[in-house]
């Protein structure tokens, strides 16, 4: 009988734990080398569930809303969408969160793909 009990607790716990998401709500930081040149970049983040919204603020360029947020377990994913010369360039981040660093993969439209990470601001 214990031994049910524990085997049911476990199966719960692989069921349930994907549903809980990382801390990530707050500001973070990112400064890394692009195909463009270095750019420093700060991330707010807003939490609800698995669903992740707020900016993304490149120091040139300004705001963008983050778009197609997730966040399962200690994984994240979203999306800029930025304007250049009149057209719309998707960008797509995704990557896992450990502690105060997310490390992502940082796909540019299907010109480039890079990593950098992004450290919680204190």
């Amino acid at each position: 009988m214990q031994r049910i009990l524990v085997v049911s607790v476990v199966a719960l716990f692989v069921a349930w734990a994907p549903m809980f998401a990382a801390d990530v709500s707050g500001k973070w930081t990112s400064e890394f080398d692009s195909p463009i040149g270095r750019q420093s970049y700060v991330y707010e983040f807003k939490v609800d569930g698995t669903t992740l919204t707020g900016t993304a603020t490149q120091s040139e360029r300004g705001a963008t809303e983050i778009k197609e947020g997730k966040v399962n377990g200690d994984d994240i994913s979203f999306v800029e969408l930025v304007k250049v010369e009149g057209n719309e360039l998707r960008i797509e981040h995704k990557g896992k969160v450990a502690g105060d660093e997310i490390r992502l993969r940082r796909k540019v439209g299907d010109f480039a793909e890079y990593d950098i990470v992004a450290k919680r601001s204190k």
